[in-house]
């Protein structure tokens, strides 16, 4: 017995090792447009089991590298939602890089900062700063992680997919300090139920002013409703939202859908009649598993070889 619990200790705390070496911090030294404040981050759990953190001030890469026999070189950063005020690590980030694994893709859960005055000296651009340095960070160790350079792409949930879509339509600014040869542009996108436009009429709110503030320029606004700044360079995307989202209006999806349509940029999308905002991965409404179409669209497009 006293062996048998000895062993139990020494592989928990071998499992405790491995997993601190998978978190990353996304800067070696200083992080930009940061205040010097007590590390106050936190995380609680629901009554569903789900894990929430809020206050993060140190941003981090989590990395699942799928089993070798498996891994197929492409990768894909993850960015749980939360309204820009928490972040929902499990349901829309550790779980859904586990799937990712599964298909033989390396996942990276981003825990990016979350506005605040008190933590920042530009709140509205932390986020997008530690989306882009997470693209940079992956690129660069790319042979580290086996990782195809030009089959690295992102994913985001809710106000995550606000973040996602940020990094994939604002990637000719360089919110970072970069060389001019990096390219802080995903490869393809996968937004779920996506905030997408901060316009009055449609945005969810809580998102918009956790990241602008409670009165917005409307030049502002216009700056991140990123439906307005679809190019014909925008990534490959795939969208999926539910048609009775009370929570993110669908018109945020059919938005971004329609400004990929008018610059031909190759889309597809999953829409269910049901199911509301925040169903993760599964959908309890329906027997469709989203995440399945996604690797099929994956297949397809040679994102997955």
């Amino acid at each position: 017995m006293k062996k048998l619990l000895t062993l139990s200790v020494t592989l928990t705390c071998f499992a405790l090792i491995t997993c601190a070496q998978n978190v990353i911090p996304l800067y070696p030294d200083s992080i930009p447009n940061s205040k010097p404040v007590p590390d106050e981050e936190k995380s609680e759990t629901n009554d569903k089991g789900y894990i929430t953190i809020s206050k993060v001030s140190r941003p981090a890469l989590t990395v699942y590298l799928p089993p070798k026999e498996k891994a197929n070189g492409t990768a894909v950063i993850v960015i749980p939602g939360g309204g820009y005020r928490v972040q929902a690590s499990t349901h829309e980030g550790s779980d859904v890089a586990k799937r990712f694994n599964e298909m033989g893709v390396t996942a990276f859960v981003l825990k990016y900062r979350l506005p605040g005055d008190v933590t920042m000296i530009n709140k509205e651009i932390g986020p997008v700063q530690d989306a882009q340095r997470a693209i940079q960070l992956v690129r660069e160790k790319a042979k580290e992680w086996d990782i195809d350079k030009d089959r690295v792409g992102i994913i985001g949930f809710s106000a995550g997919g606000h973040l996602a879509s940020t990094a994939g339509t604002h990637f000719n600014h360089a919110y970072i300090k970069v060389g001019r040869k990096v390219n802080l542009r995903p490869d393809f996108m996968i937004l779920v139920y996506p905030v997408i436009s901060f316009a009055d009429s449609i945005t969810h709110m809580g998102s918009r002013d956790n990241l602008l503030g409670k009165d917005p320029s409307a030049e502002r606004k216009a700056a991140f409703s990123n439906e307005l700044q679809v190019s014909k360079k925008t990534p490959p995307t795939y969208l999926v939202h539910a048609e009775d989202d009370k929570t993110v209006k669908v018109q945020n999806m059919l938005l971004f859908a329609s400004a990929l349509q008018k610059y031909k940029v190759p889309f597809d999308f999953y829409l269910y009649e049901n199911g509301g905002h925040g169903f993760g991965m599964n959908n309890p409404t329906s027997e469709v598993k989203w995440m399945d179409l996604v690797q099929e669209w994956m297949v397809k497009n040679n994102w997955i070889k």
